[in-house]
């Protein structure tokens, strides 16, 4: 891609997720993430009805009658994307591929972050992290921000997601919401991903192809793994074959959603062909 082109591209992204993030995410945005990040701000008697949950136990005994912490908002919050960046990211057989789409949920993500002037950060990953971007505030850094979505590529094959949250917790002290866009297709990661959940607001986004899960009837088809690279030949024609292709998309899928919600993230799935919009405006909802 020349750069031409390129900038053509990210001016089109740039004008068609800048317009959703203004009209239609900032309100659900800014709800779904106030007041996740607070800051401790000091002691004072209990008064009546303050939640229990904030009492102080130790100054309570110390004092002999309760007190409660006062926590105040962040007033800047730090968001942080996640990227997966691997070959079975470049996989679409309907209105685009995964990485397009991965493209576009970034591209909102990131202005109406900065709509509710936040910081925003990347880690492009695959099976080892492939760039680091600072968070950082302001159009331009954002606009360099999907200039790399359009442009990186992975260095290494398979995907590394543990190595990758390792790596992100190594680099980010302060609580940050971290979205993780992927189709995860890769070793397991729940550990890491406990870790990292434990001081960040973390949220998966799982996109993936209906042909991840459905193989269609289409004969003796020559099929390439994208993660590994192995080749193969398949009789698709065959029903026991299609069964075992979507019931392992099935335990996939499952591997996941239990991953998330152990770890007490949680995790959207948009498939390349439905409409990202409502999905992520579903997902916000939820947390108000």
């Amino acid at each position: 891609m020349d750069t031409v082109e390129l900038l053509k591209k990210v001016r089109k992204i740039e004008i068609k997720t800048r317009g959703l993030s203004n009209h239609i995410f900032s309100g659900e945005y800014h709800t779904a993430f106030k007041g996740r990040g607070m800051n401790f701000s000091e002691v004072r008697e209990y008064q009546f009805g303050d939640d229990t949950r904030s009492i102080d136990w130790n100054v309570t005994a110390r004092f002999s009658h309760p007190f409660v912490k006062v926590f105040e908002e962040e007033r800047e919050l730090t968001v942080m994307l996640l990227v997966d960046v691997s070959e079975s990211a470049l996989f679409g057989t309907t209105l685009q591929r995964k990485k397009d789409l991965i493209t576009e949920i970034c591209g909102v993500l990131a202005f109406s972050a900065i709509n509710n002037n936040d910081k925003v950060g990347v880690i492009f990953f695959s099976g080892k992290v492939e760039k680091y971007i600072p968070a950082k505030k302001g159009r331009s850094h954002i606009l360099r921000v999907i200039r790399e979505l359009l442009s990186v590529r992975a260095t290494r094959n398979g995907t590394n997601l543990a190595e990758t949250l390792r790596y992100f917790n190594n680099v980010m002290k302060k609580r940050s919401i971290v979205f993780i866009l992927s189709d995860f297709i890769c070793p397991d990661y729940k550990d890491a991903l406990n870790i990292a959940s434990k001081k960040h607001d973390v949220v998966g986004v799982h996109v993936f192809d209906q042909r991840d899960r459905e193989l269609p009837a289409a004969g003796t088809i020559h099929m390439q793994d994208a993660e590994t690279g192995r080749t193969g030949w398949v009789n698709s024609s065959d029903s026991r074959v299609r069964n075992f292709y979507a019931r392992k998309f099935d335990e996939h899928l499952q591997y996941c959603r239990a991953a998330f919600v152990k770890s007490g993230a949680d995790l959207v799935s948009i498939r390349t062909d439905q409409d990202y919009v409502k999905a992520l405006q579903a997902f916000f909802a939820t947390r108000i």
